[in-house]
């Protein structure tokens, strides 16, 4: 008994009373299936338990038509995930003492009062964060403004102020705090607030507050790839019919000015930590915000009754906290926090269930319904292997047999929400003008 009380303690630090931690279980055959029965170039899947990453998995090839195979280590893009992680470090702030939960946009740009629609000036951080602040969807003024911020002078701050600037004369759609809209402007200008208090740019403050502390060695902004190189999986989009590889460049992630929202890329297994780091919400270190702070953070601010066929862009139930949001699937029993990010070339999902303590990631180098199908298929598939019978402290053991993805499938006589109505997808391309309501590009149908 003993020893299995040890085992537990130090399998959450990587060793076993003085063994090294056993290596995760391959998640490579399991994976495979998914590349073709999706048109998936590659995918990347990992599972956390108790802050230690059980499964781990990564296959196909970087760059379509070509053998170039992918490694675990390779970085994929992140999309919205990245969202939290500026919920995180605005969260930092208000334990601080330089923000406050309902710091208005009004006080922190008091010259720009006079030129912000009504309401907006009021509107709190909260209600950005949770997109309750009756901001517009993304929608073609959004796409001219991001077109033109490419022609302002300064470091990304002084752009992204700009930014903020020329759109706060945009009416709101909606009375602040009433209705959840899905707005990566919600993220732009709270990520002004953040630079504005704190004298830093966004880029600075998560790298050194969020990537290092959390030893996320892999993580970066923007495209995962080097510029002219395909040393990680390139973002894959579907043009004129075809599937497309898109190199690192102007045309291969969304434009910086929009880091907040949605720019950054690591590996799975970083990836894993991260939502494993979540999952325990302040109860395993570092902890960079108190336990509480970590609570509220992941706590639904608003609610949304079901709406299976909502518009994109808009949630069909559950709810979103700050950065996060919590959904109900038919493969787990309890509601899960999740989130999706995609720059209309690659996916990233995210699925933690505090009350166990574990965590599932699954990554993918292309946009689209079909990719963002797969991911959640493979979700269930995972959560069936390994967390469906986690027990918070038990040490990981092999996974029981796989479960086909229909056996993980919805229940019978129950409605599947789509995938391209949850919230959380991307943001919009600065050279095409985005969807209103919808935050990604090249869905298809």
């Amino acid at each position: 008994m003993a020893w299995k009380r040890c085992a537990a303690v130090m399998a959450a630090i990587g060793a076993w009373c003085g063994v090294a931690a056993a290596a995760p279980v391959s998640l490579d055959a399991t994976l495979k299936p998914y590349l073709e029965r999706y048109g998936l170039p590659a995918l990347a899947a990992a599972v956390v338990s108790d802050g230690v990453v059980v499964a781990a998995g990564a296959v196909g090839t970087r760059r379509i038509g070509t053998s170039a195979p992918v490694t675990i280590n390779d970085r994929f893009h992140l999309g919205s995930d990245t969202k939290a992680m500026t919920a995180l470090l605005l969260a930092m702030q208000v334990e601080a003492g330089k923000l406050r939960w309902d710091t208005t946009v009004g006080e922190s740009f008091p010259e720009l009062k006079a030129q912000m629609a009504p309401g907006l000036a009021a509107v709190t951080l909260t209600q950005l964060l949770s997109h309750t602040s009756g901001v517009a969807p993304d929608n073609q003024h959004v796409g001219d403004l991001l077109n033109q911020s490419a022609a302002q002078e300064g470091n990304l701050d002084e752009m992204r102020y700009w930014l903020v600037s020329q759109f706060v004369s945009q009416p709101l759609v909606s009375k602040p705090g009433t209705t959840f809209a899905y707005a990566n402007m919600n993220y732009v200008i709270a990520g002004a607030i953040l630079e504005r208090v704190s004298g830093r740019t966004w880029d600075e403050l998560i790298t050194e507050r969020v990537f290092l502390p959390l030893n996320l060695s892999s993580a970066g902004l923007g495209s995962q790839a080097s510029l002219g190189r395909v040393d990680a999986p390139l973002g894959h989009d579907t043009v004129n019919g075809h599937v497309q590889a898109f190199l690192a460049g102007p045309n291969g992630d969304n434009p910086n000015i929009l880091g907040p929202a949605g720019i950054a890329h690591m590996s799975v297994l970083d990836f894993a930590r991260w939502a494993g780091w979540n999952a325990a919400e302040g109860k395993r270190g570092p902890q960079l915000v108190k336990p509480e702070t970590m609570v509220k953070l992941h706590t639904p601010v608003i609610m949304m009754p079901a709406a299976p066929d909502a518009p994109a862009g808009t949630p069909p139930g559950g709810g979103y906290g700050l950065g996060w949001g919590q959904l109900s699937v038919d493969f787990a029993p309890e509601p899960l926090l999740f989130h999706g990010g995609s720059n209309g070339k690659n996916v990233a999902h995210i699925w933690i269930e505090p009350s166990r303590d574990v965590a599932l990631v699954t990554m993918t180098n292309i946009g689209g319904k079909r990719a963002e199908e797969g991911l959640k298929a493979l979700a269930g598939e995972l959560y069936a292997q390994f967390a469906a019978a986690h027990t918070p402290g038990s040490v990981p053991t092999e996974p029981p047999a796989t479960p086909t993805p229909n056996q993980a499938s919805q229940k019978k006589g129950e409605a599947e929400p789509s995938l391209r109505s949850l919230f959380g997808f991307g943001t919009p391309h600065a050279k095409q003008a985005p969807f209103a309501g919808d935050t990604r590009r090249g869905l298809g149908d």
